[in-house]
């Protein structure tokens, strides 16, 4: 007996400023949520699979959630994850242009709705995140030899920020590692923001990301933590933009205790991937 297993699987290839994603039409591949991670595994595998930072499937929302759709997030080694804002956009401007949802809506995520604004004529996407939480200055954090003044907040997702003079200089892979196994912040881990300021409205940030295991090309909600942070420490004011490893821009504004998010979120490329051929199997 054929199966879906046996026939291609569309799929949407989206990048938000670098940081890249596999997107699955879920109301019509219907793949089971208990095979999602193993999905994401090996769809995110690169030269094996498709190649991507996430995975994330679309569906429908529930009846009378005032929600336009909801999502399945996952990171490239399997982890769910409850919160992606570069991902948030890409959802966004892909529900978008599918007829799933109008420039202006709300979306389902395991950190609660997420409400975005499309901007087609140019590629933009603004979202406003889910408030920060646990806020958490000065942590003292003994790595080594060596004493680090760490900053942390959850945006959705946990994320320490490192304020340096020099971002170029850090050793992304080897200190990100390094701070996002620490026991300090098991057993979930944290996702790590190296950051610098260059004036009240200008960083450069790079992020370890956490289920990347290594330094992405941007991270959204890296972006909205280094910013709440650094304008709680005075080193910002209410509004920054961010430039990211991949030297795209990601815009964050505080506004009466709301965080907004904006950048691009482009589509890439779509076809077709054959789950047999990526070691997926089922009924």
């Amino acid at each position: 007996m054929s199966s879906m297993f046996d026939n291609g699987v569309p799929f949407h290839k989206m990048q938000g400023c670098g940081n890249d994603f596999v997107v699955i039409d879920n109301r019509s591949a219907r793949v089971p949520e208990a095979d999602m991670a193993e999905w994401a595994r090996k769809v995110c595998r690169k030269a094996f699979g498709v190649g991507a930072d996430g995975l994330f499937f679309l569906e429908d929302a529930p009846a009378d959630s005032g929600l336009a759709y909801r999502w399945h997030f996952y990171n490239s080694d399997g982890s769910r994850a409850e919160m992606c804002g570069n991902a948030s956009r890409c959802a966004a401007r892909l529900a978008h242009a599918i007829g799933l949802a109008p420039e202006r809506h709300s979306f389902g995520t395991d950190a609660g709705p997420i409400a975005a604004e499309v901007f087609p004529a140019s590629g933009l996407v603004k979202v406003q995140l889910t408030p920060p939480r646990d806020l958490t200055l000065d942590i003292d954090l003994s790595l080594d030899a060596d004493i680090l003044r760490l900053h942390f907040v959850v945006m959705g997702v946990p994320h320490a920020v490192f304020f340096v003079e020099d971002v170029a200089a850090v050793n992304v892979r080897k200190l990100g590692h390094d701070i996002r196994f620490h026991g300090r912040f098991a057993p979930a881990g944290t996702n790590v923001n190296f950051v610098q300021v260059q004036d009240k409205g200008r960083m450069l940030l790079r992020t370890y990301e956490r289920g990347v295991e290594d330094e992405t090309y941007a991270c959204g909600t890296g972006a909205a933590a280094s910013q709440i942070v650094a304008a709680s420490l005075g080193l910002t004011g209410p509004s920054a933009a961010l430039t990211t490893t991949g030297g795209e821009t990601l815009g964050v504004s505080l506004e009466d205790g709301k965080v907004f998010l904006q950048g691009a979120a482009e589509l890439t490329f779509r076809g077709e991937l054959f789950p047999r051929a990526l070691g997926l199997s089922g009924d």
